[in-house]
């Protein structure tokens, strides 16, 4: 399993999303090399917009693994995390951000340190599969207009 084999995954979140008219982001969780959790923007189904995929896939691993830090896990997302995406990573010590597109309005906004606003001790990697992760979001806000 890679990078690659993660983002597939994450992406497939995303479809759901985009098929449930949602914001089309997904991620999943995976650590010793399988998924753990998953989880897509649900915001409008839950009328909630803290209801982002990072967070409902950061809770689905917390619930799973009985603990609020994961040290040992990696997050696989489809686009990259919003300021308060970042802040929930932040404090759940994830080992690993890895994310397919960047987002140039709604991203976290990367201002000073290379890994800000992310655990000192968490990776960050961007760009895995991004083309397919952003041709997924331009097709749908293409459609909303």
């Amino acid at each position: 399993m890679n990078d690659e084999y993660f983002m597939q995954q994450a992406l497939k979140e995303a479809q759901r999303a985009y098929e449930d008219g949602e914001v089309p982001v997904g991620a999943v969780v995976a650590m010793n090399n399988r998924v753990i959790a998953r989880g897509h923007n649900q915001v409008e189904r839950l009328n909630d917009p803290t209801a982002h995929a990072e967070i409902i896939a950061l809770t689905s691993a917390f619930n799973y693994l009985g603990s609020k830090y994961l040290p040992d896990a990696s997050i696989y997302v489809t686009v990259e995390p919003c300021l308060m995406c970042a802040g929930a990573l932040y404090w759940s010590k994830i080992g690993k951000i890895i994310w397919g597109a960047d987002d140039e309005k709604n991203g976290h906004k990367r201002i000073t340190e290379p890994n800000w606003p992310f655990h000192p001790k968490t990776e960050v990697t961007k760009g895995i599969l991004k083309d397919e992760c952003a041709e997924l979001m331009k097709n749908f806000f293409r459609s909303k207009r």
